[in-house]
């Protein structure tokens, strides 16, 4: 039985993409400015290598090596017009020179920009889906009609988030022990899930007492964040052999700080932007980590946190939609 995070993951193939490991932090000019507050701290997969970086490369070192494996030919995946998961999708396709599908929710914007003017010079074949059609199924249209043609696809869920690109959290969590930081809570963006789940899966594999913060950014698949997030995470336990079992009631990931809709910058995300830019030089994103780190300094404020813990806030990248 795998006694270590190395011992779970020593299987599964993978195929180095990230520049690793990303850096960890203290943040202690934004710390000052706040009374009371925990030692902070920001582990930085913005700055991760491959196309501007972004936590999903983590997913996609997993996933194109189970592509790999498989034999395929063509990598496809699908999201928002602005997605960081598709503009990695078709860097990597670019390197190993795999066409890459992106299907994406329309219409499709004019001019393009932020992600879609990098998704363009990657040479990545966008589908834009119609008003009213859902880009999980236009992924699977285009994954068969591609069959047809006889190639052999490999379809990446949004966000690379199902047990193998999860994966790639669990090893983000070995990757943080041996850096020395061993934080109290953990505060992170969730916007497909898999970050979250790999995450919660790597600190009880490691018996960490770390309490994974999540916020959610986005509508969950089913019924709410804490059945997703668990249900991935179940699946990644079953990946690995372990009989460990985590239920929704362990997970935390609040809807508090999503705003009015996925994508749309919120009053208090574009402070907590501007206030981390002005005292530590970081930039956010105003889709998924701003938001997150508005709730990380609302609990800081409200004492969610004592002033001796250690909290550290997974920066999961998104520079390119500044400029969307």
């Amino acid at each position: 039985m795998p006694t270590t995070l190395e011992d779970y993951l020593h299987p599964f193939p993978r195929v180095a993409l990230a520049s690793s490991p990303t850096p960890v932090s203290p943040l202690f000019r934004l710390q000052s400015t706040i009374a009371h507050c925990p030692a902070l701290w920001i582990k930085r997969d913005d700055l991760n290598g491959i196309a501007l970086g972004g936590n999903k490369l983590r997913k996609l070192e997993f996933l194109l090596a189970d592509a790999q494996a498989q034999g395929c030919d063509t990598l496809l995946t699908a999201g928002a017009a602005q997605s960081n998961h598709c503009r990695l999708t078709a860097a990597v396709g670019a390197i190993y020179g795999l066409p890459t599908h992106l299907c994406l929710r329309g219409p499709e914007p004019q001019p393009h920009t932020g992600n879609l003017i990098l998704d363009d010079w990657l040479g990545a074949i966008l589908h834009f889906a119609e008003p009213g059609e859902n880009v999980t199924d236009l992924l699977q249209q285009r994954t068969a009609l591609l069959r047809q043609e006889g190639k052999k696809p490999y379809p990446i869920p949004i966000g690379g988030s199902n047990a193998v690109g999860a994966t790639g959290y669990v090893a983000a969590m070995q990757e943080l022990m041996g850096q020395g930081v061993v934080p109290d809570y953990i505060v992170v963006a969730t916007g497909s899930g898999g970050t979250q789940a790999g995450l919660e899966v790597g600190v009880r594999l490691a018996g960490l007492p770390t309490k994974i913060l999540g916020v959610g950014v986005a509508n969950p698949d089913t019924t709410s964040w804490e059945a997703d997030i668990s249900h991935l995470a179940n699946q990644i336990l079953a990946r690995f052999g372990s009989p460990l079992h985590i239920t929704p009631q362990e997970i935390h990931c609040p809807m508090n700080w999503m705003g009015e809709q996925y994508g749309k910058p919120t009053p208090a995300g574009q402070e907590a932007l501007r206030l981390l830019a002005r005292t530590e030089g970081i930039f956010l994103d105003s889709v998924y980590s701003a938001k997150a780190f508005s709730a990380l300094l609302e609990w800081c404020q409200t004492s969610r946190f004592a002033p001796t813990d250690t909290v550290l806030f997974w920066h999961t990248g998104g520079t390119p939609s500044l400029f969307a």
